[in-house]
């Protein structure tokens, strides 16, 4: 008699080997592998070609991509969504993705303060034994890798690419040998980083010591890597940037630009010349779009959709809804938890060489049981990034039964030591006033432990001068600060009476302060100073026989508040500059006199406009007087033409983005219109009783406006109520 027991074994075995037998005459499914080419910004279509090959149910078993290629394809191996791929996509902020520094209000005080002094952005390192260095890249490294952190699943960043859920590869190219790198052993962030290290765009990335850079140069469309990790079919998507045609090719950033692209697209008509009749070829038609056009991000999107639906009777075949479902609950896993804040153990700096530690200790102000979550650490590292003085940043976070070790990993810029900025500034009101100005500025910084600073600046043309302040904060990371600076000044300038030119003036200036002054962190400084002044001038026009030269001498004294948290100098959507100074001067021989000023900005948007509000206060006594008249000073009234003891202007200043730079050779290109209203008094004292009630005067301009890589360039056309227009020409700050 048969237990029943055994009776279920025996059914057991039979179902099993039925369902054998059943395997066995089933043909196996082919490895499915996908190519995404590396293209820029064209490469956001991949993005539409894997939401329809979820649609349709296509197993996808590797991936394989280089450039952006390899960062969408790597974000979607490592578990990212589809959907969450598109909202980060559209969220990122491309301009800042893709400029040359951090964002403006990211940057320390000092750094900000170099753009005031020169808004240029031609800038390269110098010193005596290596000659001129350059920045790795036209664009930044920190914002860049901010956003690939953000890409990427927070528990995948660190996993080499061959422990990925699905097996991936992301194409890198060895700078030194031009060797092709599958990186299966490179940790998937900075797999993915060196994948995109676009030659000239983004700084290349050293990975053992050896730099790598975009893969693109090697294998744009690397069919051949994918078919060596076992695909059978493989769906190659190109979205390569076509060659330029000659009327496109008209300086010699684009003849380099076409070279790379002609390396490019030759190793792509290699790699589709390997395609098998099974494969699938998915060319996006992206027209016109170009490496760069990163605003056209829902465009691209789009476009890579409809080219996968355009071969989607090929695609179906390829279904196989068990499968494709079983590989997404692999790729996806369990979701990913927010960082959670912990309490800090301990927190390291490691690999400085020049810059002292302990002061960017004393900087970020994180103390041992602080809880430190993904907000805190993003804020550490944008001020560190704000100094100017790394080029790579990273964050190891060690958690250990509930506390948190963080240790930044820094890597100098060796160009960043010593820099040199140079500029140029022009103006015309295409009338009786116009000046230019050569400009170049020195910093050199870390010239000791506790973190000094030398910072000169230098200027030819109608304003020649040279000054320099040696910076000594008073300890490693101390807010506090001792000053000293040194100037000369000298140029021409008309005299008013009445509204009407009277003479014209050679003047000079020479001066030297000693300072202490306080930080306010991210905002500020506060600076007490005493000092000398010898002011000197003569009249040149009109020539009076035995007129001479006349000097004075003053003793100063002042005290001085400047803040500054705008986004940008020249056209700022949010935060505000204030300075406010009251300066006590004694000159020899006589009775002492005040000057005092105060001038403020707040800027704001209103939809797509950005928009500033600005106010100005300046008080002046005896023989001693403020001006207006001259560009956005009341627009169309002749330069320094209104002139008193007392004065006052406003204006409301509203720009609009219209057009954009090509990368590297500058920023938006704006219209945009100016209201304004001033005016000029006499009075004795500092009182609030003596502001100009009279005489008020408004006027408004007209502009458009362009963001190079000088600064912002200006035509305009003002007009002053009941009074003069005038047109201008302007390169470099205009207030």
């Amino acid at each position: 008699m048969v237990r029943p027991a055994m009776k279920r074994l025996v059914l057991v075995c039979l179902l099993a080997l039925c369902q054998l037998a059943s395997a066995e005459t089933l043909p196996p499914r082919p490895k499915i592998g996908l190519v995404l080419s590396g293209g820029g910004a064209r490469g956001l279509a991949h993005i539409g070609v894997l939401r329809v090959l979820e649609e349709m149910q296509i197993p996808v078993d590797l991936i394989v991509g280089t450039s952006m290629g390899a960062v969408v394809g790597g974000a979607y191996a490592s578990g990212r969504s589809v959907d969450e791929l598109e909202a980060l996509v559209k969220s990122a902020n491309w301009n800042a993705i893709l400029a040359d520094r951090p964002a403006r209000d990211r940057l320390s005080i000092r750094r900000r303060e170099d753009d005031e002094r020169l808004p240029s952005r031609i800038e390269f390192g110098f010193n005596l034994e290596r000659g001129a260095m350059l920045p790795g890249g036209a664009a930044a490294n920190g914002q860049l890798e901010a956003t690939l952190s953000s890409l990427l699943p927070a528990t995948r960043t660190d996993d080499p690419l061959r422990k990925l859920p699905i097996p991936f590869r992301a194409v890198a190219t060895d700078l030194l040998s031009g060797a092709m790198l599958d990186q299966a052993d490179t940790p998937l962030f900075e797999a993915l980083r060196a994948s995109m290290a676009v030659p000239g765009v983004f700084a290349p990335l050293r990975v053992n010591g050896r730099p790598r850079v975009d893969g693109g140069l090697v294998r744009n469309l690397p069919i051949d890597l994918a078919r060596s990790l076992g695909a059978d079919i493989v769906i190659a998507v190109n979205v390569g940037t076509p060659l330029l045609e000659e009327r496109e090719i008209t300086s010699a950033v684009m003849v380099a630009n076409q070279m790379l692209q002609i390396l490019t697209e030759q190793n792509v008509q290699r790699s589709l010349r390997e395609l098998r009749p099974q494969d699938i070829v998915i060319d996006p038609d992206l027209g016109g779009m170009g490496f760069m056009d990163f605003s056209r991000a829902d465009e691209a999107m789009a476009t890579g959709r409809r080219a996968a639906l355009a071969a989607g009777e090929r695609l179906a075949a390829l279904a196989a809804p068990a499968a494709q479902a079983a590989l997404q609950a692999q790729r996806l896993g369990p979701p990913e938890s927010a960082m959670a804040a912990l309490p800090l153990v301990e927190l390291k700096i490691s690999g400085t060489r020049r810059v002292n530690h302990e002061a960017l200790l004393a900087e970020l102000a994180l103390q041992p049981g602080d809880r430190i979550g993904r907000a805190e650490l993003m804020r550490a590292v944008e001020r560190l990034d704000g100094t100017g003085d790394f080029e790579r940043i990273e964050a190891d976070v060690d958690d250990r039964d509930g506390r948190r070790n963080v240790e930044f990993k820094l890597t100098e810029a060796d160009w960043a030591a010593s820099r040199l900025r140079f500029g140029l500034e022009l103006y015309s009101n295409f009338a009786d006033a116009s000046s230019y100005s050569l400009v170049a500025m020195h910093v050199a910084n870390w010239l000791n432990p506790w973190g000094a600073e030398l910072r000169s600046v230098a200027r030819i043309g109608s304003t020649r001068g040279l000054n320099t302040e040696f910076y000594q904060p008073l300890g490693p990371g101390s807010r506090w600060f001792a000053s000293v600076k040194l100037a000369y000044s000298a140029g021409s300038n008309d005299v008013f009476d009445q509204g009407q030119r009277a003479l014209r003036l050679s003047s000079s200036l020479t001066s030297g302060q000693l300072e202490l002054g306080h930080r306010i962190a991210g905002l500020g400084d506060l600076r007490l100073g005493v000092g000398r002044l010898r002011a000197s001038d003569e009249v040149v026009l009109p020539v009076v026989p035995g007129n001479g030269t006349r000097s004075q001498s003053y003793a100063q004294q002042y005290l001085e508040l400047h803040t500054d948290s705008l986004d940008s100098l020249a056209f700022p959507s949010r935060g505000q500059w204030t300075t406010a100074r009251i300066e006590w001067l004694q000159p020899r021989g006589e009775a002492g006199v005040i000057n005092a000023s105060l001038l403020g900005l707040a800027a704001f948007r209103l939809g797509e406009w950005a928009g500033q509000l600005y106010g100005e206060f300046a008080h002046a006594e005896r023989g001693q007087t403020r001006s207006l008249g001259g560009y956005l000073r009341l627009s169309g009234t002749p330069d320094g033409s209104l002139a008193g003891e007392n004065m006052v202007l406003t204006r409301v200043v509203m720009a609009r983005r219209i057009g954009e730079m090509p990368v590297g050779l500058g920023g938006a290109v704006r219209i945009g219109f100016s209201l304004e209203a001033g005016a000029v008094g006499a009075g004795e004292g500092l009182k609030l009783s003596n502001l100009p009630r009279n005489g008020w005067k408004q006027a408004v301009s007209g502009f458009l406006s362009v963001d190079t890589r000088f600064g912002p360039f200006f035509l305009a056309l003002g007009s002053t109520r009941g009074g003069d227009t005038s047109a201008y020409l302007l390169l470099g700050p205009t207030w």
